[in-house]
């Protein structure tokens, strides 16, 4: 465009300078001349004009058609690099989700195998668990037989010596006797031979119950053993829910109500305490009864979720609770005995099975409880080779051992004594009646079905983890057991090691001899038995050490 101006410009100054040029010659010629020259100017002029105009014209016309063929290759190829850039980015996305498959399908793989060699890892770990316990068990033997030969030899060295002592005694009688009457040596010889008896006769008690206890503990291990690998237990330690959670410290508000009469109203209904203090979001229920608990808590949660509390509201969602709460609990029972296979039992009882699955004892629910207990005398008493019937009665008995806990009538009974006239108010077998009343040693047994039940609620309420007691009752069984080592006259001091496990009693030398130390391990242990009440056993080991010091000066 430029060159076509340049050129219409360079023709137009060159016919202006030609038209000044002639104009400057023929000025001395004449005037017609000049008027020809003039007219001739003014063509050649018109002429260049129309001639620019022309160029300028096919100039325009050139310029918009190359444009115009400009602007469309420009777009063509516009669209070409677009589809170009299109079909690129196609092509890469294929790419990259391929490749992102590829990439879930090789995480998948790996955490799939991530998930194996962690079970096999579990595997391994509970196979090495339980070769330990083996070892340890095995040990724990090797300890006893090598315990129980220590002790024969000690017997043996203490017969030898006794008998040294006899053969001395005896000389020193024998030279007494000539000075003595035939009474007198009548009466000295009967006092030895008794004394001597008596000695041999504690001797050989202490000596069978020791081998008596030492297999009567073995089998009774591996019988106990036994029925719990052959049960599991689905729960260890289920708390009844005495704290409840709001959402936010302004329901607090509307839970108390105007000058208090919402809590009122809902603790009239419920018989439950409310306590409203300012432990955020909560609300703690108190009540000695499970039952009453489990009301106001299930009747705050539907007033808080419903969002309208107000006294007559409150009656009416406390009482459809009860009504419902009701139902739940002979649903439970009544699921409780069809999965334990019991039949004939009272619908009463049935309804006291299902009220203790709101009852806890030292953090253990008392349902799960009493369920494994069953559990565990079926077992056994399979273990052991009674009889069927037997065996249906003992899981009865395993059932409601702990029934008298969920009685709603007061009185100041015992929960086994209590629970047992319960039994035979209902008229249950005699067999489980005396099973109920003497799992605490309350009453006398009086059938095989008894230490049956009091062994597995023993080992269901022993087991770790089972039970959370209480510190201070912990406590005060840890120092009578120590104090009941103390009252014996010798005894230094005395340690309960392993949470009251073992206790440990350290004598005078100078007033226990070696003899009197076996005796005394033997009676602080049967006092144990006969007045303390504790789970598993107890080890009594007494510890006699003499000292000789002097002092170099």
């Amino acid at each position: 465009m430029e060159l076509i101006l340049s050129i219409v410009g360079g023709l137009i100054l060159g016919a202006v300078i030609g038209y000044f040029v002639i104009r400057t010659y023929f000025q001395r010629s004449s005037k017609s001349q000049i008027d020809e020259l003039n007219k001739k100017a003014d063509l050649v002029l018109q002429e260049a004009r129309l001639s620019a105009q022309r160029i300028i014209d096919e100039s325009e016309t050139k310029a918009e058609k190359a444009m115009a063929k400009a602007e469309s290759r420009n777009e063509a190829i516009k669209q070409k690099k677009i589809q170009e850039a299109k079909e690129k980015f196609s092509k890469l996305k294929s790419d990259y989700d391929q490749y992102r498959g590829k990439k879930k399908i090789e995480l998948k793989e790996r955490e799939a195998e991530v998930i194996s060699k962690e079970k096999d890892i579990r595997r391994l770990e509970k196979e090495i668990k339980s070769k330990a316990d083996g070892l340890e068990s095995l040990e724990q033997e090797n300890q006893n037989i090598r315990e129980n030969l220590d002790r024969q030899v000690q017997i043996i060295a203490k017969k030898r010596e006794e008998l040294d002592r006899s053969n001395e005694i005896f000389i020193d009688k024998m030279e007494s006797i000539a000075k003595l009457t035939e009474a007198e040596a009548k009466e000295q010889l009967l006092e030895a031979v008794k004394a001597k008896a008596e000695n041999e006769a504690m001797a050989l008690v202490k000596e069978r119950m020791e081998e008596a206890k030492s297999t009567a503990s073995k089998e009774a291990k591996k019988l106990v053993i036994q029925s719990i690998q052959r049960m599991s237990a689905e729960f260890t330690i289920e708390n009844t829910v005495t704290v409840f959670n709001l959402e936010s410290d302004d329901i607090k508000g509307q839970i108390i109500g105007r000058e208090g009469r919402n809590i009122r109203a809902l603790e009239a209904a419920t018989g439950a305490e409310i306590v409203v203090d300012d432990t955020p979001e909560a609300i703690v229920i108190s009540s000695f009864d499970p039952i009453r608990r489990e009301i106001c808590r299930l009747s705050l949660k539907r007033l808080v979720a419903d969002g309208r509390i107000h006294p007559a509201r409150i009656e009416e969602v406390v009482t459809k609770t009860k009504k419902e709460l009701e139902e739940q609990i002979k649903e439970i029972g009544e699921r409780t005995v069809i999965d334990l296979d019991i039949h004939g039992l009272d619908p009463a009882l049935v309804r006291m099975i299902g009220r203790m699955r709101f009852r806890s004892s030292y953090g253990q629910n008392l349902l799960k409880h009493s369920i494994e207990t069953a559990n565990l005398c079926a077992i056994m008493a399979a273990e052991i080779g009674l009889p069927r019937k037997m065996i249906k009665l003992a899981k009865r008995a395993g059932l409601l051992h702990d029934i008298g806990k969920v009685a709603e009538e007061q009185n100041e009974l015992s929960h086994a004594v209590a629970g047992m006239n319960m039994a035979e108010r209902f008229k249950e077998n005699a067999y489980v009646c005396n099973a109920i009343g003497a799992h605490h040693d309350e009453i006398e047994m009086n059938n095989i079905l008894s230490p049956l039940v009091q062994a597995c609620d023993a080992i269901s309420g022993a087991r770790p983890g089972a039970r959370r007691e209480i510190l201070d009752s912990y406590l005060e069984r840890i120092k009578d057991l120590e104090d009941l080592a103390l009252g014996y006259d010798g005894v230094h001091k005395a340690y309960a090691l392993q949470a009251g496990r073992e206790l440990r009693v350290i004598v005078e030398s100078e007033k226990v001899s070696d003899e009197f130390a076996d005796d005394l391990s033997f009676m602080i242990s049967q006092r144990i038995q006969e007045e303390m009440q504790y789970p598993g056993q107890i080890k009594v080991t007494v510890i006699r050490e003499k000292r000789a010091v002097s002092v170099a000066k």
